[in-house]
């Protein structure tokens, strides 16, 4: 069975297009092979869209065969909608129309699965996960797919013999389901949110007996994402009403941005079968709620000895190598906020005195400030902490960002400005304060257009503008609260 398994890959389009390599083919194989003895029956085939959420079909298992021979098909348009899942490229205008189409017609994409990101389910043991990535029908890179574009992110950085390693605490909530809101009335676009109420009153940050009130879903979480082969560090209660926080051990952008789509995915699919509701919105509107950050911890190493260059000779003092970094990451950081903060929703956090950034600055061990550094001399674990991000970034996107503005500040020799010790009360630049800030920012960007390319920048500020548009034309409770009676 293994050698027909082997023949039938090799001779299928994947592998004579190169887009399967010798390793990958064995480890298919291999997968494969072993499908029948874990009671595999189905097999989610899928792929992280621009917004960060997987898409994708569910085969049988003995049809996942042919999936890594010929990869499977799915309609180009789900790269192609903003967050309400319209699509809002006008595909059916043609060539001439004189409007921007990436993909005219409504064809179909490829789907090239990774062997890497094969897993069970452990709360639906028949079924299992794998990844893609995506190819035109004929094989081609899509410049804008969230797992090309970090690729060669990481492949930048290495041609200066040097790989970047990051650990994730990634904040969320979890609130008890009280209406799902199913009525026909609720099936809009996007739907209608679900009416909740918290599974824990909070503001009693890291409370033993808030933790163990919450035990029972901390630990089911933990256990799932364990088997997932996610490295959990710590589970945590968080400040705010039914706020939770995981952290994970370090690893490599890309396993970790694979692990943060699983982890995201994971939680809020485990939650609904609990009747729960899991959200990784920044900031949920709900009564005395607080807002979510992701803090991604991150640090310089040569890839054949695994030295740490962020270790520092001097106390307070960054290596060379680490303030150039964090120069990088200072000086682009507004117009990286489109894919560090790309909701309407996560400009809300940015806001003083809450342990959150609201200026583009550095500190030492600083948590008011967007890079924090945890620099000693001798611990090796020394890094930086950049604490921009919300959790509803797309990780792809988001470590790429960093990838790219930190080496800008290597190759450029960039100088840090000093260390900020008040940082609410600084004279620092301020980070965007909305949504269209950031689009326009990310939009004019030279730097971004030159290391991404026209193509991304186009096609990622189209979508998000149309997210603007429609929030710019949706009255809120706050307008209806100001004028309806005054006028």
């Amino acid at each position: 069975m293994t050698d027909r398994f082997d023949s039938k890959i090799r001779n299928g389009f994947l592998a004579r297009s190169e887009l399967l390599d010798e390793e990958a083919i064995r480890k298919a194989v291999a997968l494969l092979s072993g499908l029948e003895k874990q009671g595999i029956e189905t097999v989610r085939v899928l792929f992280p869209d621009q917004h960060g959420v997987l898409r994708g079909k569910t085969i049988v298992a003995s049809a996942l065969a042919s999936t890594f021979a010929s990869g499977m098909a799915a309609p180009s348009t789900l790269l192609l909608k903003d967050t309400s899942n319209r699509t809002v490229f006008s595909v059916w205008s043609g060539q001439d129309s004189g409007s921007w189409v990436p993909m005219g017609g409504a064809g179909d994409i490829l789907l090239c699965p990774d062997p890497d990101t094969f897993r069970v389910l452990p709360w639906s043991p028949h079924s299992a996960w794998i990844l893609c990535d995506t190819y035109t029908k004929d094989g081609a890179p899509i410049g804008f797919a969230p797992r090309n574009i970090l690729r060669k992110a990481v492949a930048q950085l290495a041609n200066h013999d040097l790989a970047l390693v990051v650990g994730l605490e990634v904040e969320f909530h979890v609130y008890e389901t009280t209406d799902a809101r199913m009525e026909h009335a609720s099936a809009t676009m996007p739907n209608q949110p679900p009416v909740t109420r918290p599974v824990s009153l909070g503001y009693q940050f890291l409370a033993e007996v808030r933790y163990d009130r919450l035990e029972w879903i901390m630990d089911e979480l933990r256990r799932h994402a364990e088997q997932l082969n996610l490295p959990v560090r710590s589970t945590e209660v968080e400040m705010g009403p039914s706020q939770f926080e995981f952290t994970f051990d370090p690893a490599d952008p890309l396993t970790h941005a694979d692990n943060m789509m699983m982890f995201r995915t994971m939680v809020k699919e485990v939650c609904a079968r609990r009747g729960l509701h899991a959200t990784f919105m920044c900031r949920p509107k709900v009564e005395n709620g607080a807002a979510s950050g992701w803090h991604l911890h991150q640090s310089l190493v040569r890839p054949a000895t695994g030295q740490n260059l962020f270790v520092p000779e001097q106390a307070d003092q960054p290596t060379e190598l680490a303030g150039q970094w964090i120069a990088g990451l200072l000086a682009h950081a507004r117009e990286s906020c489109l894919l560090t903060t790309p909701t309407v929703n996560g400009y809300k956090r940015y806001q003083p005195f809450q342990l959150a950034p609201d200026r583009i600055q550095w500190g030492q061990d600083n948590r008011g400030a967007m890079i924090r550094a945890l620099m000693k001399p001798g611990d090796q674990a020394s890094r930086i902490e950049n604490r921009v991000a919300e959790t509803a970034a797309n990780p792809y996107y988001f470590f790429a960002t960093q990838i790219l503005s930190g080496l800008d500040g290597i190759c450029s020799q960039m100088t840090p400005p000093r260390a900020v010790e008040t940082p609410y009360n600084s004279d620092a630049a301020a980070l965007p304060k909305s949504m269209i800030a950031a689009v326009e920012a990310f939009e004019s960007s030279p730097f971004y257009r030159r290391e991404l390319g026209d193509e991304f920048v186009n096609y990622i500020t189209h979508i998000k503008r149309s997210e603007w548009d429609r929030y710019l034309m949706t009255v809120t409770e706050w307008e209806q609260a100001e004028y309806f009676s005054l006028f």
